[in-house]
């Protein structure tokens, strides 16, 4: 599913416009990134948690080379979902 179709699904569901639709999916990416900018972790029950870590700095190995290379830490996005759709799912 790509965002126009996921826009489409909400619009349906919910009984929006896909304007509307849209503006909510955009708020919705947009407060997301920025709590998640700020180091904060974002929990919607029974959905899943969104988190962010730290990776730290690694040694790697260019697989066409085999010559090492060095990988810069980085933050990464984590989500865990949760039991609801975990059951859902499965």
């Amino acid at each position: 599913m790509n965002k126009a179709e996921l826009i489409d699904a909400m619009a349906s569901d919910a009984g929006l416009s896909k304007a509307d639709a849209k503006r909510a999916l955009d708020a919705f990416c947009e407060a997301t990134t920025k709590a998640l900018k700020k180091g904060d972790r974002i929990s919607l029950v029974g959905f899943g948690s969104f988190s962010v870590s730290n990776r730290a700095a690694r040694t790697g190995r260019n697989p066409q080379t085999g010559k090492e290379i060095k990988i810069a830490a980085k933050n990464v996005v984590r989500f865990k979902a949760g039991s609801d759709l975990s059951s859902k799912v499965n």
